[in-house]
């Protein structure tokens, strides 16, 4: 990152969230996703006694799943500037240009993003590791940030 956006998150006096708070925000934000989908296909899921059958018939589902985990993040990061784990966890995703909320497009492709991160190995969040302001795949495609709220 250039050295003008960190002398412009100093002067706003915005702290980089940390990675801890960020892992543990997405932990939370993935259980209620997988209990809410848990929730819609459990009545379809108890009739199958099978191991194999229930696999076959949860990824049945992939493509419902990644479509719900992409409306959520783009709803709650473009509504709210954060999920639900996220609001716990008291963090939340700013626009680098202008420090505001994401709008749309740019909570759109952060989520989309997040998926091909999570496809991938998990590489584009293991990326947080390696880089000055801890931005992810998503976070660099977006241009956003995670900071303290």
């Amino acid at each position: 990152m250039s050295d003008d956006l960190q002398e412009r998150l100093r002067k706003a006096d915005i702290n980089i969230a940390p990675l801890s708070k960020r892992v543990y925000a997405a932990v939370i934000d993935e259980l209620l996703i997988a209990m809410l989908f848990l929730f819609v296909i459990f009545d379809q899921l108890a009739g199958i006694t099978d191991p194999d059958d229930i696999i076959v018939f949860v990824n049945s589902f992939t493509l419902e799943y990644m479509f719900i985990k992409i409306l959520y993040q783009s709803a709650f990061v473009m509504l709210y500037g954060a999920t639900i784990g996220k609001i716990a966890l008291k963090i939340k995703v700013i626009e680098q240009e202008s420090f505001n909320t994401p709008r749309l497009s740019s909570a759109l492709n952060r989520s989309i993003f997040r998926i091909i991160s999570e496809s991938v190995f998990w590489i584009g969040y293991i990326w947080a590791f390696y880089t000055k302001n801890r931005e992810t795949w998503h976070d660099k495609t977006a241009r956003t940030l995670v900071v303290d709220a």
